[in-house]
């Protein structure tokens, strides 16, 4: 089993984390990784993201990645944070080969067959489905996956805890990614550990469903 997809397996859910205050990064982590939600991306839209991701890295259990890596200054960033995966939301070359080449679990985004041709030829085989609900939802998962027989997908964007069951129950799903587990707004630590406690059960539930 490749790095990638040991961290794909590991939790039914990656939390898709904004993070506007490096503050309140450990507590969230503490709260996400005791509601059994371990692998964590804290995308790179903010400011405050490299400083977030150091600061999740001291939560014991936490798997804390870079998501919204977009070329290959980011990627050296995240890298220098200590992340421990990366995730972008496409798929180019370049950015591929100098991951590859870090050695560091990666993520590339897909949202065509041509995208995954294209991560295939490069000997990537794990992607993120992205964006999941603009691309054609579960049908066209189902679509790739009948061509791409050993392929799996981590599908993101417009997924919620009431439709993430759906996708966790086809067989190219590994988990799913997600921001309903932080909402935006004042940090609620108690609520984010609730909320992770039932997303971390989603394919449990799916299983015995």
């Amino acid at each position: 089993m490749s790095p990638i997809e040991q961290i794909m397996r590991t939790a039914p859910v990656i939390p898709v984390l904004v993070i506007d205050d490096a503050a309140e990064a450990r507590p969230l982590a503490e709260a996400l990784v005791a509601g059994g939600l371990t692998v964590l991306e804290v995308t790179l839209r903010t400011p405050a993201a490299l400083d977030a991701i150091r600061e999740m890295k001291r939560v014991p259990g936490a798997i804390v990645g870079a998501g919204t890596v977009l070329n290959e200054r980011q990627l050296d960033a995240a890298l220098d944070a200590g992340a421990e995966f990366i995730v972008s939301p496409g798929l180019t070359d370049n950015l591929s080969r100098s991951v590859i080449a870090s050695g560091v679990p990666y993520l590339p985004g897909v949202a065509t067959t041509s995208d995954v041709m294209r991560g295939l030829d490069l000997g990537l085989d794990r992607f993120k489905f992205f964006p999941a609900m603009a691309a054609g939802g579960t049908p066209t998962l189902k679509a790739f996956a009948a061509v791409f027989g050993e392929v799996r997908f981590c599908p993101t964007g417009g997924i919620t805890e009431a439709t993430a069951p759906e996708w966790l129950a086809l067989e190219a799903v590994l988990c799913v990614g997600g921001s309903w587990v932080v909402p935006k707004g004042p940090l609620d630590t108690e609520a984010v550990r609730e909320a992770a406690a039932r997303a971390s059960r989603l394919r449990v539930q799916t299983q015995n469903g």
